[in-house]
């Protein structure tokens, strides 16, 4: 298949824990996490152009097409490679906006990743994370790609192997905007730091989280529910949550129990991100 056929997988994240540990001068917070990919996200199609254009032929309601991340990341590279070449992107959207799956940071990341590749920037991957970082705090852990300890604002990493598991994530009514939650001012940013090699699976809590379920009750109605299955936790700023299950099958019954009105989707955890792997292998699809 040729590679500008190629349809390209933006997967979800989760941040199987997180805590903030402090704040530096400029007002960025000092954070602690585990990411972990799903294999379950958006998909991005890219079309050539030979006039420079970026055009996004699948704009999001209410996103201002210059504020939109996919045409920023697109632009981004464009000028740090100094291609002359354009694109026309059609995104299909299956992550929330405002859930805390990273879904605009991974689907930015997917840009960079695909475009570096189909465009033969040939930037290098420490390049395509220092773009990422200028777009948004989580895009270069889709650029790294593979499932980290993360410290600083989110960029330097520690590769974790983590145990095979499934994932029922819950997807509440709400849109969550994360620079809300980071400004609260009783959000906790005092949690005192720990070092990658401490970490076990089960370990932290997520700090944001106090925060997001008292200014939005529907996440805290479906972290109560989702309880009865064992530990649970918040993804990002939210508003999704997600229990984890050692089989497919386990997770899948406490999926088909879901009370009506709320929604969910069971994924698989993946230690890589598909498409640092599609670009690895020159954007061809098996």
């Amino acid at each position: 298949m040729n590679s500008w056929q190629t349809e390209w997988p933006a997967p979800a994240k989760l941040n199987l824990f997180l805590h903030v540990v402090g704040r530096r001068a400029d007002g960025y917070h000092l954070l602690q996490t585990v990411f972990r990919f799903l294999d379950y996200g958006d998909s991005l199609s890219f079309v050539p152009r030979d006039d420079g254009c970026i055009v996004l032929a699948t704009p999001l309601p209410g996103v201002a097409l210059e504020q939109n991340i996919i045409v920023r990341a697109a632009r981004r590279l464009q000028q740090a490679a100094q291609v002359r070449q354009g694109v026309e992107i059609r995104l299909n959207k299956r992550l929330p906006i405002g859930g805390g799956l990273g879904g605009g940071s991974s689907d930015a990341a997917t840009v960079l990743l695909a475009l570096n590749q189909l465009w033969a920037a040939n930037l290098p991957p420490a390049a395509l994370q220092k773009l990422g970082l200028e777009l948004g705090a989580d895009v270069p852990i889709f650029i790294h790609g593979h499932a980290a300890f993360a410290e600083g604002i989110g960029e330097r990493f520690t590769d974790m192997s983590l145990s095979p598991a499934w994932y029922l994530v819950l997807v509440p009514p709400v849109a969550v905007a994360t620079a809300e939650i980071f400004a609260a001012p009783e959000l906790r940013r005092d949690t005192p730091a720990i070092c990658a090699a401490s970490w076990q699976p089960g370990m932290g809590g997520n700090d944001l989280e106090p925060v997001t379920c008292r200014r939005y009750p529907e996440v805290a109605q479906h972290l109560a529910w989702l309880r009865q299955f064992g530990q649970t936790r918040m993804s990002g700023s939210g508003a999704c949550i997600f229990a984890e299950f050692a089989t497919v099958a386990a997770a899948d019954a406490a999926h088909a129990v879901l009370p009506a009105g709320m929604r969910g989707f069971v994924a698989r955890g993946l230690d890589c991100n598909p498409a640092l792997s599609l670009a690895n292998s020159g954007g061809a699809a098996a």
